[in-house]
C-alpha cells in the first residue's frame, strides 16, 4: 500500500516541471552603428584610456589614486547598498527553500498510574511514549515557486547592479571633487601670482607719485586693484575647503580627519574610447540593472497566473508508539498514514484576473523603463563626446587669447612706467590677463569633468559578466563586504 503511495507521490514529481507565465526573453531594442560625435578624433586616443576597473588612473595623479582606493571600503552609502544585496539574495534563498519538503521530528513520554490498592497489586504505574516523523510538501505542479525564485534571483542581481552603479557614482563624484579642489588649487595658485604683480605695479605708481609724475588717484586705483586681488585669493580658500570636506565623506572620514595639501590642475585630459554603441548595453550597470527588472517583472507575471490553479498538499507522518515504553520500537507498535489535499478558489470577483493584468502592466512599465535608460546612455556618451570636442577647440583659442593678454599686461605697464600711458590702461590690462587666465583654468576644469563623465557614462569598469550568476544567488553570498 505505501509503495503504491510513494509511486504516486514520484508521478507528480515530474508534473513539477511545468511552468505556467511567460518566458522571459530580452527585448530587442534598435542600436546606433556610431557615436555621432566620436568619428575623426577618438580613433587618435591610445586604447590604454579604455575604461577598467581603475579608470581614475588614466589622469596620472597618484593622490587622486590614493583617495580613490578608500572609497569603496569605508563609503557608508556604498555599506547599506552591499546590505541590500545581501538582503536581496537572501529573498532569493528564502522563496528557493519553498521547493522542498518540510521535515519534523515529534517525540513525547508519559507516566502514569494508580494510587489504589488494585494499581500497588497489579505493578504501579507505567510509562508510554511516541516517536513520530513528519514530512509536508506542496509540488510546485505549475511553477508559482520556480517563477518567485526567477523573480527573486533577478531582482538580487538589480541589487548587485546598483551596487556597482552606486560604486562607480561615488567614485566619479569623489573624482569630481577632486578636479574642483585643484581648480581651486590652481586659482589659488594665480591669485598669488596676480597679487604679487598688483604689489608692483602699486609700487611703481607710488614711486611715480612721489616723484610728482602722477596724481595720487594712481595710487589708490593700484591699492584698490590690489586689496580686491587679496579678497578674492581669500575667498577662493572657501570653495577649496568644502571640496576636501565633500571628500572625505565620500571616502567614510569625517572632514576634521582630511587633509589635502595644495597641488596643481591636473594636466592630463584622458579620453576613453567609447567603442561601438552596442557594446554600451553590456557596460553600464543602470542599464543592468534595468534589464534585470524586466525579467523580475516578467517572472511575476507566470506567479500571478499560477493563482488559477489549484494547489496540492501532500503529507505523510511514520513513527511508533508503545505502551508501556519499553517496546517503542518494535514493529508491532509502528504507525503510519499519508495525505493529500487540493485547494482552489473557485470564485473571486475577478481578483485574479486583475492580478494577471497589473503584473503584465508592471512588466510593460519596466519595458519601457530599460528602453529609456539605453536611450538616455547614448545621450550621455554624446554629450560628453562633442564637450570634450568643443572644449578641446576652447582650450586652444583660450591659450592664445592668455598669452596675448600677458604681452598686453607686460607692455602696458612699462609705457606706464615710461610715462606714455595712464594708470587705467594697465589697469585695464591687467583685469583682462586675469579674467583670461581664470577662464583657461575654468576650461581645463570643464574638459577634465567631461572626461569623467565620459568613463562613468561608458561604465566605468563595469561589465555585465560581473553580475552574481543565479547558481551562486540560490547557494551562497557570492562576495562579503
Amino acid at each position: 500500500m505505501r509503495r503504491i503511495a510513494w509511486t504516486g507521490l514520484l508521478g507528480l514529481l515530474s508534473l513539477s516541471s511545468c511552468m505556467v507565465g511567460p518566458d522571459y526573453q530580452k527585448p530587442h531594442l534598435a542600436v546606433p552603428v556610431a557615436y555621432k560625435a566620436a568619428p575623426g578624433w577618438v580613433k587618435a586616443e591610445p586604447a590604454d584610456a579604455s575604461p577598467k576597473g581603475q579608470w581614475w588612473e588614466n589622469f596620472q595623479s597618484s593622490e587622486l589614486n590614493r583617495l580613490e582606493a578608500k572609497v569603496a571600503v569605508n563609503n557608508a552609502t556604498l555599506a547599506a547598498d552591499y546590505y541590500a544585496y545581501k538582503q536581496a539574495v537572501a529573498l532569493a534563498q528564502e522563496a528557493r527553500g519553498g521547493l522542498f519538503p518540510t521535515l519534523g521530528l515529534t517525540g513525547s513520554a508519559t507516566r502514569a498510574g494508580e494510587t489504589t490498592a488494585s494499581a500497588v497489586t497489579h505493578g504501579g504505574p507505567t510509562t508510554s511514549g511516541s516517536f513520530e516523523g513528519q514530512a509536508s510538501w506542496s509540488p510546485d505542479i505549475w511553477g508559482k515557486i520556480r517563477r518567485q525564485v526567477q523573480s527573486d534571483v533577478a531582482s538580487a542581481q538589480v541589487s548587485a547592479a546598483d551596487l556597482a552603479n552606486a560604486t562607480l557614482s561615488a567614485q566619479a563624484q569623489l573624482a569630481s571633487d577632486y578636479v574642483y579642489l585643484r581648480s581651486a588649487d590652481a586659482n589659488i595658485a594665480l591669485l598669488r601670482q596676480t597679487v604679487a604683480a598688483y604689489q608692483e605695479s602699486l609700487r611703481i605708481a607710488r614711486n611715480k607719485y612721489a616723484a610728482g609724475t602722477v596724481s595720487q588717484s594712481d595710487v589708490i586705483t593700484a591699492q584698490t586693484e590690489l586689496e580686491g586681488a587679496r579678497s578674492s585669493l581669500i575667498a577662493e580658500h572657501v570653495a577649496r575647503a568644502q571640496y576636501e570636506h565633500a571628500i572625505a565623506v565620500l571616502m567614510g572620514e569625517a572632514p576634521a580627519q582630511l587633509s589635502i595639501p595644495e597641488g596643481p590642475q591636473i594636466a592630463t585630459v584622458p579620453v576613453a574610447p567609447p567603442q561601438v554603441p552596442s557594446t554600451l548595453l553590456e557596460r553600464r550597470p543602470d542599464i543592468a540593472a534595468a534589464e534585470r527588472t524586466m525579467a523580475a517583472q516578467n517572472a511575476l507575471v507566470g506567479v500571478a497566473e499560477a493563482a488559477y490553479y489549484p494547489v496540492l498538499s501532500l503529507s505523510a507522518l511514520g513513527g511508533f508508539s508503545a505502551n508501556p515504553i519499553l517496546g517503542l520500537f518494535n514493529a508491532s507498535n509502528e504507525l503510519w498514514s499519508l495525505g493529500a489535499t487540493v485547494t482552489g478558489n473557485l470564485f473571486e470577483g475577478g481578483a485574479r484576473g486583475q492580478a494577471v493584468t497589473a503584473a503584465e502592466a508592471a512588466y510593460m512599465e519596466s519595458v519601457e523603463t530599460y528602453r529609456q535608460t539605453v536611450l538616455s546612455a547614448f545621450q550621455d556618451v554624446e554629450n560628453d563626446l562633442s564637450n570634450l570636442q568643443i572644449y578641446a577647440r576652447q582650450a586652444e583659442v583660450q591659450a592664445r587669447a592668455v598669452a596675448d593678454a600677458t604681452r598686453a599686461a607686460q607692455i602696458a605697464l612699462n609705457e606706464y612706467r615710461a610715462g606714455t600711458v595712464d594708470y587705467t590702461t594697465v589697469v585695464s590690462a591687467q583685469v583682462t590677463l586675469l579674467s583670461d587666465q581664470q577662464t583657461a583654468l575654468s576650461i581645463q576644469q570643464s574638459r577634465l569633468l567631461a572626461s569623467i563623465a565620459l568613463y562613468q557614462d561608458l561604465g566605468g569598469g563595469f561589465k555585465e559578466s560581473d553580475l552574481p550568476s543565479a547558481a551562486k544567488i540560490q547557494e551562497k553570498l557570492p562576495f562579503q563586504p
